[in-house]
């Protein structure tokens, strides 16, 4: 009988993962922790997605930049993230695959029963630590905004809300927007 090969020399765990991720056919998928998980958004999902998305569109365009939820890699971890909505300047985004949280101006998650804790509290870490400047949490399953802004190593240092949906929340520098949230109730 022969044993596994011992792959723990010589082979590059991280960079393996997240190159055999990008080679799935088929489904979205991002890695958290460690862990594969598939990107499949319900509708209501996606339309909290899109109301945060028309109200920052004019905005992101006059910013030169564009929206999406393309793959944002966070090297030295076993993490690679499809955020709901991130904006990123349009000269990076042109031929970009991955890009970094320290090059987006604004990250979004929307919330759903089945990534809540991860969009709460892994997600809110390691932007935090990657230097993501504004993570917006849209949580369904409070119904409330919370922006985070300021990022560290330990976290962020500043946090607006959580606010109730139905209310304004502003999104500062260098979007200096309000958006109504009136359409998630």
């Amino acid at each position: 009988m022969t044993s596994a090969p011992d792959y723990s020399q010589g082979i590059d765990a991280e960079r393996a993962l997240k190159f055999a991720i990008q080679h799935i056919r088929g489904d979205r998928v991002q890695i958290i922790e460690g862990i594969i998980e598939p990107v499949s958004p319900t509708w209501d999902h996606e339309r909290a997605a899109r109301l945060v998305r028309r109200q920052i569109e004019d905005r992101v365009d006059d910013l030169e930049c564009v929206e999406g939820s393309g793959n944002l890699d966070l090297p030295g971890s076993p993490n690679w993230f499809i955020p709901d909505i991130a904006v990123v300047p349009e000269r990076l985004a042109k031929g970009g695959s991955a890009l970094l949280p320290d090059q987006t101006l604004l990250v979004v998650e929307v919330t759903s029963e089945s990534n809540v804790e991860t969009d709460r509290v892994v997600k809110r870490a390691r932007y935090a630590e990657y230097g993501a400047p504004l993570y917006l949490i849209v949580d369904r399953m409070e119904q409330s905004l919370t922006l985070f802004s300021e990022p560290g190593r330990l976290g962020y240092t500043r946090v607006d809300g959580p606010h109730p949906f139905g209310t304004s929340v502003h999104l500062p520098a260098p979007f200096d927007i309000a958006l109504d949230t009136t359409g998630l109730t």
